[in-house]
């Protein structure tokens, strides 16, 4: 088996986001003007692809009057970001492709970009959804190189938002073993075929180990005894941090919850590969910690992908 898999792809290659300097104009200044700087233009919730890759240009090609967002510096290079209104941005609505679109697919072949793209997306959709104060419902002003929202009326700060969530593989039998098993369930909304591990948001004054048993016996009935963390994965659609986990089943009969759930199945490593080689269960993208999660118990790469 192949044990050199990554652990989860976009927790890779982080960057320095400069947390102590975005206050310092002139140096954000100094750096926007500098040609080796890149930036990423965003429109609304959406981006424009070329060939199929996320586009960096230099910001001497950057649209103006949009939110300049400084991202940070990976390898020597500073990144921004520029979030513009569709009404200003460039070239055909048609060239722009939904941000959930990109995490999906685009991030796949920039992989590398991987955490840069993510901190764009998860403010661009932070600055979407926060326009007033919910104290005074004044308008709020963006501060910190677009990391902190003012508002003027009241003195109060609004920051980005991040809403943590459990994703889990949970097995059964002893490990290792020919006959073990991992569970695997399927949203109604999917297209047929399509399976993944369970999930679910952390709930106020819940541990996320308590939130991996919660989630699991709410959706199928199976009952998780032990927890262990895996690895975690920045998720801003529109703002989660995906806390991965794997769990042992002390009690393994399936009765699914028939609405965020409509089916649930235990594979063995066998079964699993025979029916990705099919295409009767079509697993998770190469870029999501469920297929982390899913490819390190297996112990190799497996075909197929939404």
């Amino acid at each position: 088996m192949d044990r050199t898999l990554p652990h989860v792809a976009l927790s890779q290659h982080a960057h320095d986001r400069h947390g102590d300097l975005r206050r310092d104009e002139t140096w954000l200044d100094e750096r926007w003007k500098d040609p080796a700087t890149r930036v990423l233009v965003i429109s609304g919730a959406r981006l424009r692809p070329v060939a199929g890759a996320v586009v960096w240009v230099p910001s001497a090609q950057a649209p103006t009057g949009g939110l300049r967002l400084l991202l940070g510096e990976r390898d020597g290079v500073e990144h921004f970001a520029v979030l513009v209104d569709p009404a200003d941005a460039p070239g055909e609505p048609d060239e722009w492709v939904a941000l959930r679109s990109v995490v999906m697919g685009l991030v796949d072949d920039t992989i590398d970009d991987g955490p840069l793209v993510m901190h764009a997306i998860g403010m661009a959709e932070w600055h979407a959804a926060t326009t007033f104060c919910p104290r005074c419902g004044d308008v709020l002003e963006p501060r910190q190189a677009g990391h902190v929202l003012h508002s003027p009326g009241c003195g109060r700060d609004q920051f980005p938002r991040t809403d943590p969530a459990v994703i889990m593989l949970v097995t059964d039998g002893e490990p290792g073993a020919d006959d073990e098993r991992m569970l695997l369930g399927r949203s109604p909304a999917w297209p047929a075929g399509r399976f993944s591990t369970l999930a679910g948001f952390v709930e106020p004054g819940e541990t996320m180990e308590d939130a991996v048993r919660r989630e699991v016996a709410e959706e199928t009935g199976v009952v998780v005894g032990e927890v262990a963390y895996f690895g975690s994965q920045p998720w801003p659609l529109p703002a989660s941090l995906m806390i991965g986990f794997t769990g042992r089943a002390t009690r393994t009969a399936i009765d699914v919850d028939g609405s965020e759930i409509e089916d649930a199945r235990w594979f063995t490593r066998a079964e699993l590969r025979s029916e990705a080689e099919a295409g009767t269960v079509v697993l998770p993208s190469g870029v999501s910690i469920s297929r982390s999660l899913i490819e390190s118990w297996y112990g190799a790469t497996l075909p197929g992908q939404w």
